[in-house]
């Protein structure tokens, strides 16, 4: 049996990241999306389990020393990783692992799981990026203006990555993804 692959996206907040992964699966139901693991409480509307698994700083804690998690940051005040153990039963299995993660993360499954595919989601533009947050209605001023300050690190960072594809029309950056993903090596 064909072994599955890791599959690492990261980008700014706003860059769109979660409107392509949600447009991968829904054109490839062949690949499986991580459910990460968290110290936040829920939003309106996520279920435990399959947005994320809902655990208290104690159990979070916990998982990282018994070493559970393939990846795990901590972002504002909020801790969030991947539980290894379901990562690598997927890839086992066959079947490819896509985690949409922070750069953080990203950077620690390159030296655990060096084999993963990195790409990087870049905005065309800050100035677009700010739109896109502002847009959202979402976060303060102060939050905003903090998300374009990690922003501008992060889009620094964009180099370590396999691959980039910037997020200047949806469509497009849908197919230059798939095209990352299946052509041939």
């Amino acid at each position: 049996m064909k072994k599955g692959r890791l599959i690492v996206m990261t980008g700014p907040s706003g860059v769109g990241k979660g409107t392509l992964v949600r447009s991968l699966l829904k054109d490839h139901p062949e690949l499986h999306l991580s459910v990460s693991v968290t110290t936040r409480s829920p939003r309106p509307g996520e279920i435990n389990g399959q947005d994320y698994y809902f655990v208290d700083h104690l159990c979070f804690q916990n998982m990282i020393e018994r070493g559970e998690l393939l990846e795990w940051a901590e972002f504002t005040g909020n801790c969030y990783g991947t539980p290894l153990i379901a990562v690598k039963e997927k890839i086992e299995a066959g079947i490819s692992v896509l985690l949409e993660i922070e750069l953080e993360g990203a950077r620690q499954i390159r030296s655990t799981f060096p084999s993963a595919l990195s790409i990087f989601i870049m905005p065309p533009s800050i100035d677009e990026l700010e739109r896109r947050l502002r847009g959202r209605g979402q976060d303060s001023e102060d939050a905003i203006r903090r998300r374009l300050m990690r922003a501008r690190a992060e889009m620094d960072a964009a180099s370590e990555f396999d691959f980039e594809v910037i997020n200047d029309d949806l469509d497009f950056a849908l197919r230059r993804l798939e095209s990352v993903l299946y052509s041939p090596v």
